[in-house]
């Protein structure tokens, strides 16, 4: 059975926020929404001092609370371990978004526009037919892409145009994709060679994302 997951290196990682951008084209995301996000922290005390750079997107959990909560079954888990949203079956309840331990899920409210006032970008103009408002959103690894890709024969985390476009579009390679369940997977052997970790394991989740590092 195919279990897709992500690992990150925070070695790697600069903040570049590039692989924001890329999620946010790949899915015509509306301002102040970005399923892909870099977390900056300072540490240190002058004249010793630096950042840290935490990547989050949705974890894709095994054990999702999310789909517990769900009320409508919106949102399910697939055969795959890729944790969906349906939204035309998503009511905007929100409990998804209370029962997430990663802050990974954003309600699209209403239209939002990048210059009110000043017209509408060709960006918007296609979010605009894409993306259904009142609905939670989330991460999805890019599923679409994946699924087109298998249609070619392409193999996600190793193809580009089967990957998710976060991995594909991050200029250090600090990102990687591919299945959990098989040991001869590059994610697999990252994980058990660098001892790859979890956010936040004591909430029992089993998240598909590691971090190294």
């Amino acid at each position: 059975m195919t279990r897709y997951g992500m690992v990150l290196d925070l070695n790697k990682c600069v903040a570049c926020l590039g692989c924001m951008v890329s999620c946010k084209m790949e899915h015509l995301l509306p301002p102040g929404m970005s399923w892909c996000r870099v977390l900056v922290k300072e540490q240190g005390t002058y004249p010793s001092v630096g950042k840290t750079f935490q990547p989050i997107v949705c974890n894709h959990c095994k054990d999702a609370a999310c789909v517990q909560v769900c009320p409508t079954g919106a949102t399910n888990k697939r055969e795959d371990g890729i944790v969906v949203v349906d939204y035309d079956k998503c009511v905007g309840c929100r409990y998804c978004m209370m029962a997430c331990p990663y802050g990974a899920r954003y309600f699209n409210a209403k239209r939002e526009r990048y210059f009110p006032g000043k017209g509408v970008t060709p960006l918007e103009e296609a979010s605009d037919k894409e993306l259904q408002t009142g609905v939670v959103m989330k991460c999805t690894f890019c599923v679409e892409k994946i699924e087109e890709g298998l249609k070619k024969g392409l193999k996600p985390g190793v193809d580009k145009a089967a990957t998710p476009s976060c991995v594909a579009n991050c200029m250090t390679k600090a990102r990687y994709f591919g299945d959990l369940d098989d040991p001869e997977s590059e994610v697999s052997q990252l994980i058990r060679s660098n001892r790859g970790r979890q956010l936040h394991p004591e909430q029992g989740t089993d998240p598909s994302v590691y971090y190294i590092g």
